[in-house]
C-alpha cells in the first residue's frame, strides 16, 4: 500500500494542468436592430503550432462572458449574460513572422435567459458561437498587444426551432500575459 502510495505521488506532474491563462480579453459588438454586445474574456494557449510552405497555424481557447443589451418584448431594453467556451485556430502569414492573423472558431455557448426581442426569438439558451476574424498583433507576431475585428454569428445550428441567429461585428482587444 505504501509502494502505490509512493507511486502515485510521483506520477503528479504528470497529471498537473496549467490554468493559468495566457492573456485576457475586452470586446464590444455591434448586432442588427439594436443588439449589442460587449465582454471579457480569457486565453489559453495551446501547445500546438503547424509550420506550412507560407504559413504557420496555432490554436488557442477562450473563454468569455458577455452581457447582450436588446430591445425589450412591449418596450424598453432587455439585457442577458453569456458564457462561451471557443476553441480558435489562427493563421499567421510569413510561415508566422507576419503581425497580421487570420481566425476561426466554432463554440458553445449558453444564454442566461431567453433571447426574446420583438423581431425574434431563439429557441435555446444554449447555442454555437461562430466567429471569422483578422487581427494585428502590435510589436510583431511575439508582441503582447492585439487588436481584431471579429464577424460573430450565434445560433444554435437548427437543434430547435426558432433559429433565427444573430450576427455582430465585434472590435476586440487582447493583452497577452
Amino acid at each position: 500500500m505504501l509502494l502505490a502510495g509512493a507511486l502515485l505521488a510521483s506520477t503528479g506532474p504528470a497529471f498537473a494542468v496549467d490554468l493559468k491563462p495566457d492573456g485576457a480579453i475586452v470586446h464590444g459588438a455591434f448586432g442588427k436592430d439594436g443588439t449589442h454586445m460587449a465582454g471579457v474574456g480569457l486565453v489559453w494557449d495551446w501547445d500546438f503550432e503547424r509550420l506550412r510552405r507560407k504559413a504557420a497555424l496555432t490554436a488557442h481557447t477562450e473563454l468569455l462572458l458577455n452581457r447582450w443589451q436588446y430591445d425589450a418584448v412591449g418596450g424598453g431594453k432587455d439585457q442577458l449574460t453569456q458564457w462561451v467556451l471557443l476553441p480558435v485556430l489562427r493563421m499567421r502569414l510569413d510561415r508566422g513572422e507576419s503581425p497580421w492573423f487570420i481566425e476561426l472558431g466554432i463554440g458553445a455557448s449558453w444564454m442566461d435567459r431567453s433571447y426574446e426581442t420583438p423581431r425574434k426569438r431563439f429557441g435555446t439558451r444554449w447555442n454555437f458561437h461562430d466567429v471569422l476574424g483578422v487581427g494585428h498583433t502590435l510589436g510583431g507576431p511575439g508582441g503582447r498587444h492585439e487588436l481584431g475585428v471579429r464577424l460573430i454569428h450565434t445560433s444554435n445550428g437548427g437543434l430547435k426551432d426558432p433559429n433565427p441567429g444573430e450576427n455582430f461585428l465585434q472590435l476586440r482587444y487582447v493583452h497577452r500575459f
